[in-house]
């Protein structure tokens, strides 16, 4: 459970890192240091700062400079990579099109997943099959990208490593089925700046919400602090950039394996400064089909209560990710349906949201053809 955190602690991972892979590393005291910060953050502030993590800053720095080189191409050039069903939502957000919890965001952004091949998932990964976007300029956006992409899964992987032996398991405790094959989520996300005329109004650059799947690092620009969390009395505690460090939090999925012994923390972006905000923030996730529940060992160490959640990544994220916009543009819908002259059969079809998953993607498929006629934004709760 969070507490009444007033900072967001910032944990040195480098001896993690160095032997992560050494089967005895739980018994070196350095690593065990490591291992208890690392559990006293997830415990009390579900974020903290990590330092010595390895990723070269030069590396840090330069996807943050392409980013901020993309967000300021015109936009028809930006459009080139717009995302659509047909990219299985990978690509270019204009600004508000993002929405959280029914309020479109002050924010673009463009979103690449691990690419899903067709029937790699079954039905369950079909929404997402499709390839990422890459745009022709900046020129070396693509390559910084795909490194930086494959060492953050790697640190990734380290720090859950760490975070298992936190829980009382082995080190590899949450690979295999659980997390061996892990999915992962990239967003680039751009704040627009306030004009200087204008007074602090609290503009909201990304609404209140958690991220829902295990870890997410943060890369934001050094010197504007936009980024808050918010403790257990509801105050908001701002995470200030430290240069060559990444923000982490854990999400909704490594909350319901600990059996809540961890709390994904609710966060906010509030771009207040002058200057435009560039975030780039890496989700790693478990395998996209595996069942996620709480674990044995972590229902014993609570006395045997076990948290009533559960949930098959790949569904959460799909539902969490695409299909809030039923809810958020219904009444849009509607009148659209209603505009169309549908019969009662048809608009039953439409809406009929409980008929399994290959009735619910025809029904989201239509819902999302009506959304672009109407010009509706898409939603997304994956924003830092």
């Amino acid at each position: 459970m969070t507490t009444d955190f007033k900072s967001i602690p910032i944990i040195d991972v480098g001896p993690l890192v160095a032997k992560v892979d050494d089967l005895k590393m739980g018994q070196d005291p350095s690593v065990r240091e490591v291992i208890k910060q690392l559990d006293q953050a997830c415990r009390e502030t579900g974020f903290f700062y990590l330092k010595g993590h390895g990723v070269p800053q030069s590396l840090m720095n330069e996807v943050k400079d392409v980013t901020h080189k993309f967000f300021h191409l015109p936009l028809n050039e930006k459009l080139k990579i717009k995302m659509t069903p047909n990219t299985g939502y990978r690509g270019y957000q204009k600004i508000k099109e993002n929405i959280t919890k029914g309020v479109p965001d002050l924010q673009e952004a463009i979103d690449y997943y691990r690419e899903v091949k067709r029937g790699m998932y079954g039905s369950l990964g079909e929404i997402l099959e499709g390839c990422n976007q890459w745009p022709n300029e900046p020129a070396n956006f693509k390559a910084s990208m795909e490194e930086y992409i494959r060492l953050c899964t790697d640190l990734s992987r380290k720090i859950m490593r760490g975070i298992a032996l936190a829980l009382g398991g082995s080190a590899d405790e949450l690979e295999g089925e659980k997390g061996g094959d892990p999915f992962w989520v990239v967003r680039l996300i751009g704040y627009p700046g306030k004009p200087a005329a204008i007074p602090q109004n609290n503009d909201i650059g990304c609404g209140i919400h958690t991220d829902y799947g295990l870890l997410t690092l943060i890369n934001q620009d050094d010197r504007i602090t936009a980024l808050e969390v918010k403790n257990l009395s509801g105050e908001w505690v701002p995470a200030t950039p430290i240069p060559g460090t990444f923000v982490c939090n854990i999400g909704d999925m490594l909350k319901i394996w600990s059996n809540g012994t961890y709390e994904a923390t609710l966060h906010r972006v509030i771009n207040n400064s002058p200057k435009y905000r560039v975030c780039v923030a890496y989700f790693y996730e478990p395998n996209f089909d595996t069942l996620v529940g709480p674990l044995e060992m972590c229902v014993e160490k609570n006395g045997g209560a076990r948290l009533n959640q559960k949930a098959v990544y790949g569904e959460h994220l799909v539902n969490k990710r695409l299909f809030t916009q039923w809810r958020v543009e219904s009444c849009k819908i509607r009148v659209e349906v209603l505009e169309k002259g549908n019969s009662e059969t048809e608009r039953e079809e439409i809406f009929g949201w409980n008929r399994g998953r290959e009735g619910s993607k025809r029904c989201f498929v239509e819902v999302v053809r009506l959304l672009e006629i109407v010009d509706s934004p898409t939603p997304n709760n994956m924003v830092e």
